[in-house]
């Protein structure tokens, strides 16, 4: 037997559905005549009947309930890889798996994720936290949509990904009242000498931080070294030292954590990008959290400026 026209098996599994060939035609938007044609010859090509007649109706015969419970499955794995590639849950809405390094601080994430929960079509986000070269080592075999991290992917990696740039922030310098009060006056230099949490190493932040402090020559006495940025704000909140963070998301680290700006540094700056398996972005929440993000995000340090202290 020739391989199935899976276009004729499509017009028989519509008929069967719909119960006749004219509400089948006004379904695929054929003519009858088409349809009956078409079904003429895929009942040739399976050497039998698919339809008998009971008074006006159409049913199905031995062959064609065996042949429509194939066509049904088929169709509806079909539909169910369309919904898996366009980032839907099958049989639900769109969901959407973001890896977010562990130098990405946490409230700018939830910045750059929240309009995705905003969508007119409802979005499950998964969200997983991990360094950045596991998660790199999750996008390449499909099993995140995308991911945030504080540095483009280079090519050393050997991974094939994109980056696509969200934006960039001056970066502000936080501490508890008591602290910012007293190290606020003549910053920089007033960090000499200073208790600092700094991020480790592993940071993009780390190495611009160090080489901003030498050309300043200050040196800060860093007091820990914490790769996790919430859990640094919260050694910070505490009064164990003075933190940085994007003055994009100043406001929101001085409500959450009781702590004001001590000063920003427009020198040095954290850069922050998407990173996804697809160099054009067709997933519609990742559509929405790049637009979202270049649109308006990074320019909230401007007004934390203008503002002055808190």
């Amino acid at each position: 037997m020739p391989h199935l026209n899976l276009k004729h098996l499509r017009y028989f599994w519509a008929v069967a559905k719909h119960g006749s060939i004219a509400r089948a035609s006004e379904v695929l938007h054929l003519t009858p005549q088409t349809i009956s044609g078409q079904l003429r010859e895929l009942e040739e090509q399976l050497g039998g009947k698919l339809f008998g007649k009971s008074g006006r109706n159409l049913t199905l015969t031995d062959t064609g309930r065996l042949v429509f419970s194939y066509a049904d499955e088929m169709f509806r794995l079909g539909d169910e890889l369309q919904d898996v590639l366009a980032g839907r849950t099958p049989g639900g809405g769109l969901t959407l798996h973001v890896g977010i390094a562990m130098v990405v601080p946490k409230l700018l994430a939830h910045r750059v994720l929240a309009p995705v929960l905003a969508m007119p079509e409802p979005v499950r986000l998964v969200c997983h936290e991990r360094p950045l070269v596991d998660l790199l080592a999750e996008l390449s075999v499909h099993k995140l949509d995308l991911v945030l991290a504080d540095s483009p992917l280079t090519a050393t990696l050997n991974i094939r990904a994109y980056n696509h740039p969200l934006g960039e922030s001056a970066i502000g310098f936080f501490a508890a009242p008591h602290l910012a009060e007293r190290y606020r006056e003549d910053f920089p230099q007033s960090l000499h000498g200073a208790p600092l949490l700094m991020p480790t190493s592993t940071s993009a932040l780390r190495r611009a931080l160090e080489h901003w402090f030498d050309r300043q020559q200050v040196k800060p006495r860093v007091v820990a070294e914490i790769e996790d940025r919430a859990l640094m704000k919260a050694f910070g909140e505490a009064g164990a030292g003075i933190f940085t963070s994007p003055l994009a998301v100043a406001e929101d680290v001085c409500a959450k954590y009781a702590v004001h700006l001590v000063g920003h540094v427009e020198e040095v700056r954290e850069r922050f990008y998407a990173i996804s398996a697809e160099r054009r972005i067709k997933h519609p929440a990742v559509s929405v959290i790049t637009e979202a993000a270049r649109a308006g995000l990074f320019f909230a340090d401007a007004r934390t400026r203008a503002s002055g202290r808190r």
